[in-house]
């Protein structure tokens, strides 16, 4: 039943998101073929506005799309001298944003669990009072400025790591770490601070709960009882959002690859707006839709995992 739940949930998400999404770049003024082929002649003009079904109704060609999005179908994306189908394009770009959006989710837990546990532990003391000031600060700064900031200061003055460009780990493992620094550590850093306070508020929630001071009377150490018996029923809120950031991680991976020059989904679905290739851009809208359902599909699952007490209560 749940799994059913879901597959309706995919449907209707990557339904309603692609329809106003393709429906708002509709509005946009302007031919799109002019933007597409502005050099090319009337005739080609002719094929690629039959190609993209531009002289029919906006709801006749989403029904076409859709239906050849479901046979896998994904359309395709026009340069000024060739056509590419997406679904290549697609193949191309989309390993590169899950790397970059899996690094910064891995940066940002690797430094927001110990610091949110200690803060927790130490709270109203001074480091707890610096790593929440620290966290209100990072949540202020927008990606792109500190995308620029990191550019200006790590990359161009003193030259630590490359301001721009991406290297398959398969070719150059060390150039590829490199290159992924910066734009990694412009995503995690506002996950960071919202990791960090929330896994610190429900810590402090746990840390009061009776069989931790039934631990605490045993004479277990301070460091087993957190990170073994009080972190684990702290993570769920947790868990949770780090699912629902990926929606965030993707909105921030497209100005981060735009500003790194990455050629990940992101930049593909800016040059797409720009260029108007409602198809493409679809195609790029719902694959990133199905990207969201399938993990919070997968964060339900792991509730299980983190807390017995849900199992039970879905085998009942």
């Amino acid at each position: 039943m749940g799994l059913l739940r879901r597959l309706l949930q995919l449907i209707v998400t990557v339904v309603a998101v692609t329809f106003f999404s393709a429906l708002l770049l509709q509005l946009l003024p302007g031919d799109p073929v002019e933007v597409l082929a502005p050099f090319s002649s009337e005739e080609q003009r002719d094929v690629i506005r039959e190609d993209l079904g531009l002289d029919d109704p906006f709801v006749v060609r989403y029904a076409g799309w859709l239906g050849g999005f479901v046979t896998g179908d994904m359309g395709n994306y026009y340069t000024v001298s060739s056509k590419r189908p997406v679904s290549d394009r697609v193949a191309d770009a989309l390993p590169i944003s899950l790397q970059l959006m899996i690094y910064s989710q891995l940066i940002s837990l690797a430094f927001a669990i110990p610091v949110g546990v200690y803060a927790a532990a130490r709270k109203g003391r001074i480091f707890d009072k610096f790593s929440n000031a620290t966290a209100f600060a990072m949540l202020a700064i927008p990606n792109f400025a500190l995308a620029l900031l990191l550019q200006y200061f790590l990359g161009v003055k003193w030259q630590l790591f490359p301001t721009s460009g991406y290297t398959k780990i398969t070719e150059d493992p060390s150039m590829h770490f490199q290159q992924m620094v910066l734009p990694c550590v412009t995503l995690a850093v506002g996950q960071f601070a919202v990791y960090m306070r929330l896994l610190r508020s429900d810590m402090i929630a746990t840390l009061q709960q009776d069989f931790i001071l039934l631990a605490k009377s045993k004479g277990m150490s301070s460091r087993r009882i957190l990170f073994r018996h009080a972190l684990r029923p702290s993570s769920l809120t947790l868990l949770t959002v780090a699912g629902l950031s990926v929606g965030t991680l993707i909105g921030g991976a497209l100005i981060v690859e735009v500003l790194f020059q990455i050629p990940g989904m992101g930049l593909m679905l800016a040059e797409a707006i720009a260029t108007r290739q409602m198809v493409a851009f679809q195609s790029l809208i719902a694959i990133v839709a199905i990207l969201y359902v399938l993990v919070n599909f997968g964060v339900d699952l792991l509730y299980s995992a983190l807390d017995p007490r849900i199992r039970h209560d879905r085998t009942r």
